[in-house]
Formats: structure tokens, C-alpha cells, sequence
């Protein structure tokens, strides 16, 4: 699959700040995670960076799709609440283009999200893709873990079993609930990257 562009961001520093320039770069485990300011279904806005010092999980979402919703009728909502418990930072993101039939506005999203009965720390907007496409973000739900340092430590799908299936997801290893419980016990990740699988995110600028 070719390579999104990306927005350039300044990897010197943890908590990168995003560059609005034409260069190109994708953040990869290890490297400090682009920083953002995006508004919460609410209007409210949320700065990445003003959770240094603890762990966050970025989760990209998309309610119109199958993949997203297996893991809201089976565990997303545990998972998060499990996560935000133990106090880690849990922001949904939404990259979803206005015209894509997908799109929810935000006060339709942050209902869905009540209905669900999900518990993140605060549901997001990107409508531009800027920040999804900062990530290499490619589908829903693609998971990323940031460690309290401000470095991406994992990237990839929430669990091992690439199906819309709902039955099979305590068969499967998840990859965020094991990689929150190693940072937890101060050990390196023993799955930092894995293939993310779920539905396309339709991008403003036309990119999947």
C-alpha cells in the first residue's frame, strides 16, 4: 500500500509540535509523538501535550464502521474504562472527511459515544486529517500507545485477530491492554508495532 503524505513535525523534542508544511515524514516507535490541539465533541480543545507525564492512548474511530463497532459490542468500552482507571489518557480521534457518508458531526458523535457507553478521556475531531495523517493513521480502529515521556511506544491494531468478528476477540491477544500492563511493570514492550486492520479512513484530501 503506498504511503500516505504526511505532515512534517519536529522530531527533536517529545511532543513534537505539527509543521503545516508540503515536507513529508511518518512518527515511528520511538520518536517523540507529533504534538496537536484538537476541539472534543464539545468544542472544547484538548492538547496532546498537556498530558506529559502520563501515558496516553490515541484510538482512531469511526462508528459507521463494521471493525469499530465489533469492538464497541465487545470491549472497547472495558478497555478504556479499565485504562482511564489505572490513569492513562484515552482520546478517540475521528479523522473522518465532512462528505464521506461515515461523517458524524460532532454532536452526533459524542452521542453515539454516550450510547456506547464509552468512557475515553475525550472524543475528538480531526476533520481535517491533519493529525490522522501525522500518525500514518490508515483505518478503523488503528491504536497507538504514548509512554509518559512523550514517545510513541506502540502502533498498529488492537488485537491479533484482523476479523469484524465479535466472538473472536477473547481469542485474540490485545495488544493495548498488554503493552499498558508492561509500561505499567517499567518493562519494554514486547509487541511495539502490528498490522492495524479495520475499515479505510476517508481523508479530506482523498487519501486511504
Amino acid at each position: 500500500m503506498q504511503r500516505r503524505p504526511l505532515l512534517a513535525y519536529a522530531a527533536f523534542a517529545p511532543f513534537a509540535t505539527l509543521l503545516v508544511t508540503p515536507a513529508f515524514a511518518a512518527v515511528g516507535v520511538g520518536q517523540a509523538a507529533p504534538d496537536f490541539i484538537l476541539p472534543d465533541t464539545g468544542g472544547k480543545p484538548v492538547k496532546l501535550s498537556d498530558f506529559k507525564g502520563r501515558t496516553v492512548v490515541l484510538e482512531w474511530n469511526n462508528p459507521g464502521c463494521p471493525f469499530v463497532r465489533k469492538h464497541y459490542q465487545g470491549n472497547m468500552q472495558a478497555l478504556q474504562k479499565e485504562a482511564t482507571g489505572q490513569g492513562v489518557v484515552w482520546l478517540a480521534i475521528n479523522s473522518t472527511r465532512e462528505d464521506s457518508a461515515d461523517y458524524q458531526t460532532p454532536p452526533q458523535l459524542g452521542r453515539w459515544m454516550a450510547e456506547q457507553k464509552a468512557s475515553p478521556t475525550a472524543t475528538l475531531m480531526d476533520e481535517d486529517g491533519k493529525v490522522g495523517e501525522a500518525y500514518a493513521a490508515r483505518v478503523t480502529p488503528h491504536m497507538y500507545i504514548v509512554n509518559a515521556q512523550g514517545l510513541l511506544v506502540y502502533a498498529g491494531g488492537i488485537d491479533s485477530i484482523p476479523s469484524a468478528r465479535v466472538a473472536d476477540i477473547e481469542k485474540a491477544t490485545n495488544y493495548v491492554r498488554q503493552g499498558l500492563a508492561e509500561l505499567r511493570a517499567g518493562k519494554p514492550l514486547s509487541v511495539s508495532t502490528s498490522r492495524a486492520y479495520g475499515c479505510s479512513i476517508k481523508y479530506k484530501n482523498g487519501a486511504a
